[in-house]
């Protein structure tokens, strides 16, 4: 018995270092969790969810609102009919509303639909080269702005000043939501010249073509672009007040 009494000490001493560190082990997994290190699953797929129900609660209420609008808008032209100078401050109105995408509009146009490349077995079929060239998509707008485009919607997300277009992940977050290809964008102004800002010699849709891109350009007569469904805040720029405007001109 004595024979084995070390043995057995030995093989005991090290059962209880072996706990210890487990017990260190996983203590640290879990204060790196909680700092934001590895998250378990069941908290994912919570906050999934959670996402879901808000989209879902902001859709409801984007058409809550549009519906408000709408009636608003009733109660106003009808006013309008009694009242020439409130008539004038609706057709005003209007126009900035149009100019800052917060209205549904229609007009004649071009719809321009990007595709992935075919799959590349080598590469496999979670690479996309339009997510991983994002900044193409950005330069597309800002062509078809220079042309006289008057609205841009990409996958149903009107695209206004305050857009952002930009790599997030796997995704390509427009307006703070994510999208993958494809991808349809339409935009509403003259269609030849709108069609040939883009399809020029050494243009974007050149440029894409290069890497692969799949890219179809149709003139519509007439498309309809949504509304942007987003609110836009001020955090910091405040408008200034005409007295205050006039007396800082008469100083200069």
């Amino acid at each position: 018995m004595k024979k084995y009494a070390g043995t057995i000490i030995m093989g005991v001493l090290a059962a209880v270092v072996g706990l210890i560190i487990s017990v260190q082990i996983n203590t640290a997994q879990g204060m790196e969790a909680e700092r934001g290190g590895l998250v378990p699953v069941s908290q994912i797929r919570a906050q999934e969810t959670e996402l879901t129900k808000l989209r879902n609660e902001n859709s409801q209420l984007t058409q809550e609102l549009i519906a408000k609008e709408e009636l608003l808008m009733k109660m106003q032209e009808e006013k309008a009919k009694e009242d020439d100078s409130l008539q004038a401050v609706l057709t005003d109105q209007e126009k900035y509303k149009l100019a800052a995408g917060a209205v549904e509009v229609k007009g004649p146009g071009v719809i321009i639909t990007l595709e992935d490349p075919a799959a590349d077995k080598e590469i496999g079929d979670s690479y996309s080269e339009l997510i991983y060239r994002c900044d193409l998509i950005l330069e597309l707008v800002n062509r078809l702005r220079e042309a006289g485009a008057e609205a841009i919607s990409i996958n149903g997300h009107r695209i206004v000043a305050t857009t952002e277009i930009s790599l997030a992940g796997d995704n390509v977050n427009i307006n703070g939501t994510p999208t993958s290809p494809p991808y349809t964008v339409k935009a509403i102004g003259k269609p030849d010249t709108l069609e040939s800002a883009i399809t020029i010699r050494f243009g974007i849709l050149e440029q894409m073509r290069s890497f692969g891109i799949r890219t179809d350009v149709i003139k519509q007569d007439e498309l309809t672009i949504p509304r942007y469904s987003g609110v836009i805040t001020f955090r910091y720029a405040k408008p200034v007040a005409e007295e205050s405007s006039k007396d800082s001109g008469s100083e200069g």
